[in-house]
């Protein structure tokens, strides 16, 4: 299953960047990165069957144990894209935040 983040906003090279390069070394399933302007552009399509996982700060907690089970049953369950969106400074709309998984 291949992990992909989507992020509103461009990272640079800053400290951002820095630990994305660090902790994507870290990964052994495949990882993507996709960067959107803060508003508008769009992601390129999903690999099917795909889970989104909308990181907001409504969102109920999870622990890194609670996580790695759910993406293990994902993959598991044979999804092959789960998609981590971050939002800009605004957060995310409506119709994402209602549809993650």
């Amino acid at each position: 299953m291949r992990l992909h983040i989507i992020a509103r906003g461009r990272m640079g090279r800053g400290p951002e960047a820095d630990l994305v390069d660090r902790y994507s070394k870290r990964l052994t399933w495949p990882f993507h990165l996709t960067e959107l302007p803060e508003t508008g552009g769009k992601p390129p399509a999903p690999l099917t069957p795909t889970r989104n996982v909308v990181l907001d700060e409504r969102a109920a907690p999870l622990t890194s144990q609670g996580l790695a089970a759910i993406l293990n049953g994902w993959r598991d369950g044979g999804v092959r894209e789960c998609r981590f969106w971050i939002g800009a400074a605004d957060g995310h709309d409506d119709n994402l935040r209602n549809n993650a998984d």
